[in-house]
This record gives C-alpha cells, structure tokens and sequence, in this order.
C-alpha cells in the first residue's frame, strides 16, 4: 500500500530591514520571475518608482497590488496575483503564527532617525509618569533601546513586553495585537508610543487601562494623552444599542490572517442558544455597502477589530467585536472593558 508523501511545509518569509541592494539580491539568488508589490498608503506615490527599481535590479517581471493595505494580516493573495512566485510587501513585519502561500519579502522599513536624548527632554519636559511603558511601530523599533537607556539616565524606570505568538519583536505593535504592553501593564503608570499617526495608539488606549501619550520621533512631536474614557464610553454605548438585537450577522474574513472561522462558529452557537438568530457571513475586503438592506439588528465582527472600533459608525446597523457581542448577550460585564485581541 503506498502513501503519499509528506506536503511541503510553508515557505518562511524573508525579512530585510530596508529597501535596496540586499533585498534585490535575495530575489535574484531565488530565481523570482513573477514578483507582486505591495506599498503601505504612505508610499502610494512611490510605488512605480519601486516597481521599476525591483523590476531592474532583479530581472523579474513586477506588478503592483492597488488595493489598499491594512497591516501584515493583509498581504496580496494568491486569488489577486495568480501567476506570482513571490510577493514583496513593504512596511511590515512577518506575523510569525500567520501562514504563507507563497515566497514572501517582507521590508520593514526601519527608520533610524530620532535623537534619544532630544526625545528622552522632550517627555521630562512634559512631565509624563516615571515608570513608562515603551511601545513602537516596526519602522521606529530600533529606537526603543536608546530611548530606554535616555530615559533611564533621566530616573524614569522604563519596561518593554514581549507579546504572544502573533508579534515578531518585544515593544512591537498590531492593530489587532498589544499583548507585550499588556504583558507589562502592572508595572507602569503610563505607555509612550513610538510612530506616527493616531492608529497604534488608539488601539493601545483600547488594550490597556493607563494613559497613552504618543511620540513622533522623526519631528519630537509629543501628543496629549488619549482619554480612554471616552472611547469606552463610545463602544459600551454601542454595546447598550445591541442588546436588543434578536437576528445578528457574524462577519468572517477571507484573508488569512484575518480569518477567524473558529471563533464566528462558536460565537452563532452562543447566540442561538442565548434564543438569537445569527447567520455568518464571509467577505474579502468589507464595505459598509455590503452590509446594506440585509435583515440583521446588528453585527459581529471577527475580522480586524478595528473595523468596529474605529469604522463602526460607517454601518448601517450595529458593529460589536466578539467580546462586545458576549457583553450584549449578558456573559461579559460592560466593566471593565475588554479588547479583542488577536492570537
């Protein structure tokens, strides 16, 4: 009797810290022919220039993906580039529990700029509390140990944490995922986000109960700290306009590091036997329109939780994250909140 053999094992994604000649090398030594770009919103404008970069370096034939990217979860599939051999995504990191189709180039995009010292006066100035928390976006990751040592020259006692299986790197930061900070909460008073933009540290006010100041480190901008409150307020008002609901929709996503399969089946089984109706429904990239004329009181989504939390009012109807949805039914107390994070 003979047995098939064992299928090969998914291929691990290569990691460079910058675009260039290192990058270029290791797509030529592969023998990449077909390459699929990706470029965060923030390069947009420079894409073609990439392409035509890679396309050159390498040999290999490039196109670009135009949807927009949401984060490492969302790297192009094989579905959006069929006759690709590989992909090189850009401004990410790999999520190490995420599963590849194919040969993936991840570039993180490393920035080196920020002086520790300027940075380290600038959150003495401000008078932030002495025992911080350090959080950063995968660009400003290699800051976090000077800007450690800076402030500890000033007094300030400063901890960094290891997240779970999703994140690559201690004081790394997903949209969906602040396990190192929580990991570490308890022994700060405060976070202080390195990166720009208001995304990361949104999400970071969601995941942990201290203030949240967050610092550009390229221009030594600090912003206010985020109130929390509010934004808890905001989400157990939804959560209040939910309980009523009898028919809900649990949303899925496609992507594969999105797709939470599992926990829509367990999450209709709760609702139904909580006496609610609860159909799953499966998308790729979600619309608000998608969602329109539909007969559901509300929805569930196991997608990115930020969809909910910072997309909700863009829908026709009610979005909850699952731990929302379980505070709807009465299994989970609106206090204190709980993120949905990812694993």
């Amino acid at each position: 009797m003979s047995s098939r053999p064992d299928a090969s094992p998914p291929p691990a994604p290569a990691v460079f810290p910058t675009w260039g000649a290192e990058l270029f090398d290791a797509v030529r030594r592969d023998g990449r022919r077909r390459v699929v770009l990706q470029v965060p919103a923030g390069l947009v404008r420079n894409a073609h220039d990439l392409a035509a970069q890679l396309r050159e370096a390498t040999g290999a034939r490039v196109t670009v993906a135009a949807r927009a990217c949401f984060g490492a979860c969302d790297f192009p599939s094989v579905d959006e580039a069929p006759k690709a051999d590989a992909a090189v995504v850009l401004g990410h990191a790999p999520i190490p529990n995420v599963t590849l189709a194919r040969p993936t180039y991840f570039v993180e995009m490393r920035e080196p700029g920020g002086d520790p010292a300027a940075l380290a006066a600038t959150i003495d100035r401000a008078g932030l509390p002495s025992r911080l928390g350090l959080v950063a976006s995968v660009q400003h990751l290699g800051l976090v140990e000077p800007l450690t040592a800076a402030l500890a020259c000033g007094g300030r006692t400063v901890r960094v944490g290891t997240g779970d299986r999703r994140l690559a790197y201690p004081a790394q930061a997903l949209g969906c995922n602040y396990t190192g900070a929580e990991s570490i909460a308890a022994e700060v008073d405060a976070f202080l986000f390195l990166g720009t933009g208001r995304f990361h540290p949104l999400g970071l006010a969601f995941a942990v109960e201290r203030p949240v100041w967050s610092l550009d480190p390229l221009q030594n901008v600090l912003e206010p700290p985020i109130d929390r409150g509010a934004l808890v307020r905001r989400r157990q008002l939804a959560v209040a306009v939910a309980r009523d609901a009898r028919r809900w929709g649990i949303l899925v996503s496609s992507f594969a590091g999105q797709n939470r399969m599992p926990t829509a089946l367990a999450l209709q089984e709760r609702a139904q036997s909580r006496g609610r109706t609860a159909e799953i429904f499966v998308f790729d990239r979600l619309d608000p329109r998608d969602l329109e004329g539909r007969s559901v009181d509300a929805y569930v989504n196991t997608a990115c939780p930020r969809i909910a939390l910072d997309d909700g009012d863009l829908y026709p109807k009610p979005m909850l994250t699952p731990p929302e949805f379980l505070m709807a039914l009465g299994d989970l107390p609106l206090d204190p909140y709980r993120f949905d994070t990812y694993h």
